[in-house]
């Protein structure tokens, strides 16, 4: 008869963390064996760590245990390091600030942090008597994380929406880390709450009458957002629809003139908008255009007109208009055209202008609508690397933009831009403490030639005294997936990492959408293999021209970006000292052949269905866990949430005890999992993130050799 359970998961912590007597550091655990097979195409498979899906056995979270054990002694000699940059990445930050305050109706809205408190307050006053947001009329605290989560390791804040009326605040939070979060309405007036008024809520907005709801939820297995409802005041939840198509999740919205409530089913390729009048919210949503494979397009909406975002006719989208009363293709007018090299990313109508988000070689501009004129203007940004982007709750009847500007030297800035006049107002520039001095530092956009014979943008920044002569160590950042491109922005803690002679760079590689839709077709499906082959060419090309050395060179990656990392270190083992995969997706072929699995089947159009035997043989030649050999490995440090409900824990689990068994060199391997509620994010207390970022940041610096 086998012990019990617990019994079972205390001899094996015990087991894997006992060490040979004779041996100076603790043992690596070693996670058994248990024979796992499945057929796959007619193919027997193997996995005989198959078992650590389990998430219910004590015996999975006693190996989690003792990995975390095995990680804190082998880090204990970085433990001061690590205590004295999370000190150092605190000591720049203003504990204790206040954003600046946006208007909308008769309240301004802003954040605020206090010192020794993990969360954001969110707070309002009434506007000034002459419309402007000043700190005379006394301050009302709309909602306080760190009230709900008190006496909680875990708190996110998804929705958060004001009612049209001022009077009703709409919110839901996760306590869990896994993204199931409740839907709760506080009266503003008396500070009571309702709720949960529903709960795996995905998106929520409320009708002009601020008193009914509309909203989605995800469904409890898959996680993907298939239903949207309608909670009339005083009512229970009623289905308005539901999405059936396994390839979509759907979302509700308003726009921007609050004039509509939009629903959105979105797949990787296929766009579909519905609308209600937001004044008359028990009526029926009607489709702008039916969905067509390829077709997408986005909403908006001013004066009578839809304002729609499409790649109809032009791969990186175009902007026309269409009548309310019928939108159909047939009545499309062009406004803005597309134009070579530059992607449409987003639009902003205002009642007397129109701002359109664009980007070239991966940077934002704004380029800027004003309806009396009939004319085009554009706002301008001076730094060679940057990124930018509108900052939410603008109201609709304002002749002020208002952006957040910030660049790898540059600190997050919020300038207002009078789209009269285009002078331009600095409102707040995040203060960066301890005296920081961007004239220290220098940022340069990179050019690498990939294989083939593309040109990936690489963007980089460092003090500027280090020298290019190959001796200073590099960080290598990137991801790499679903068109998401990798911004270059500021980051306080990234000063301890530049002050120490560590050049700080980002491989903007396919897959991503840096230089248009194009760049994110050439790294998807069957064009996969682009992302991780660019990703060693920039590596490769930063060594040869002098940034670094093979040495020298530390690389980072997340989520699909750990799918990277784990791609490019059986490809190139060679190339690189050391590794961070956070939450990484590296059991591919697992997760994509079991269509329960959170994501799975809506994944199926970015990296293929596995079903099909060319998209499965394409899949499985870069799967990381499938392609572990025994070969020497650089030093790796992989860290997951136990909770993380978009790369399962197990994923990360089964790739560090498989890669045990094979590795050949005596670099260090550890895998570091958040046991405690914790997100794909990690935590969501700021100190807590910090601390962890200070951990990970001591971990890579000391395998270059530097440990203080």
């Amino acid at each position: 008869m086998s012990p019990c359970p617990r019994i079972a998961a205390a001899l094996l912590l015990m087991t894997l963390l006992s060490p040979p007597a004779s041996a100076q550091a603790p043992a690596a655990p070693v996670a058994p064996r248990r024979d796992h097979v499945q057929a796959w195409h007619g193919e027997s498979v193997n996995d005989p760590w198959f078992w650590l899906r389990e998430k219910e056995n004590p015996e999975v979270r006693g190996y989690l245990e003792a990995e975390n054990a095995y990680t804190e002694a082998m880090t204990k000699p970085n433990a001061a390091f690590s205590t004295s940059l999370y000190d150092e990445m605190l000591a720049r930050v203003k504990q204790t600030d206040l954003g600046v305050p946006q208007r909308r109706g008769a309240y301004c809205y802003h954040r605020r942090t206090v010192e020794g408190l993990q969360y954001p307050i969110f707070a309002r006053r009434p506007v000034e008597k002459d419309r402007s947001c000043g700190e005379t009329a006394k301050e009302q605290v709309v909602l306080d994380l760190n009230e709900l989560g008190k006496g909680k390791p875990f708190i996110a804040l998804d929705a958060f929406a004001v009612s049209d009326d001022g009077r009703s605040l709409l919110y839901s939070t996760d306590e869990t880390g896994f993204r199931q979060f409740d839907l709760f309405v506080k009266d503003l007036e008396t500070g009571a709450v309702k709720g949960p008024l529903a709960r795996r809520v995905t998106s929520a907005e409320w009708a002009a009458d601020s008193a009914t709801i509309l909203f989605a939820t995800e469904d409890a297995t898959t996680k993907r957002s298939d239903t949207v409802w309608r909670l009339p005041p005083g009512g229970e939840p009623v289905k308005i629809f539901e999405e059936k198509d396994q390839l979509f999740g759907v979302g509700v919205g308003r726009t921007r003139d609050r004039r509509f409530v939009t629903a959105v089913s979105r797949s990787t390729d296929t766009w579909e908008t519905r609308v209600l009048d937001a004044r008359k919210p028990g009526g029926a949503f009607r489709v702008i255009v039916p969905r067509r494979k390829g077709l997408k397009y986005d909403v908006e909406h001013r004066d009578g007109l839809f304002y729609i975002r499409t790649n109809d006719g032009a791969k990186d989208f175009r902007l026309v208009t269409a009548p309310v009363a019928n939108p159909a293709m047939k009545n499309w007018k062009p406004f803005l055209a597309a134009r070579a090299g530059e992607k449409l990313v987003d639009v902003e109508p205002f009642r007397e202008f129109l701002v359109v988000t664009t980007q070239e070689a991966g940077l934002p501009r704004f380029r800027v609508h004003d309806f009396r004129k009939k004319s085009w203007g554009e706002i301008a940004f001076p730094d060679p690397v940057y990124t930018a982007s509108s900052t939410p709750l603008q109201e609709f009847d304002t002749g002020t933009f208002r952006f957040r500007y910030e660049s790898l030297v540059t600190p997050p800035t919020v300038f207002d831009e009078d789209l009269v006049t285009h002078a331009r107002k600095l409102m707040k520039q995040e203060p960066v403490l301890g005296g920081y001095d961007p004239a220290r530092y220098a940022s340069a956009r990179l050019w690498a030639t990939a294989r083939d014979g593309t040109r990936v943008p690489v963007s980089v920044v460092f003090r500027k005294d280090v020298a290019q002569d190959g001796k200073a160590p590099l960080w290598l950042y990137g991801y790499g997936s679903y068109g998401y491109g990798m911004h270059a922005g500021f980051s306080s803690s990234r000063i301890s990492i530049l002050d120490r002679g560590v050049v700080f760079a980002i491989a903007h590689i396919r897959g991503g959408d840096e230089m248009g839709e194009a760049w994110h077709d050439d790294g998807m499906l069957q064009k996969k293999r682009n992302t991780f082959t660019d990703f060693v060419d920039v590596a490769d090309f930063l060594v040869r021209d002098g940034w670094t050395s093979k040495d020298r060179l530390l690389i980072e990656g997340g989520s699909a970006g750990g799918l990277l990392m784990g791609a490019v270190v059986n490809d190139r083992p060679d190339l690189f000292r050391a590794v961070h995969a956070a939450v990484p997706f590296v059991d591919v072929m697992n997760s994509m052949m079991d269509a329960s699995l959170p994501l799975t089947v809506g994944e199926y159009l970015e990296w293929g269905n596995p079903n099909e035997r060319p998209a499965f043989d394409y899949m499985r030649s870069y799967s990381p866990y499938d392609n572990l050999a025994a070969r020497a490995y650089p030093a790796i440090l992989v860290t997951t949430s136990f909770n993380d409900s978009q790369v399962m824990y197990w994923e990360p689990a089964k790739y560090v005890a498989k890669l045990r068994t094979l590795k050949t060199d005596s670099n260090p391997l550890l895998l570091k999992t958040k046991l405690d509620p914790a997100g794909h994010g990690g935590a969501s207390g700021r100190y807590d993130a910090l601390r962890d970022r200070a951990f990970e940041v001591a971990w890579m610096l000391s395998q270059v050799g530097i440990t203080k």
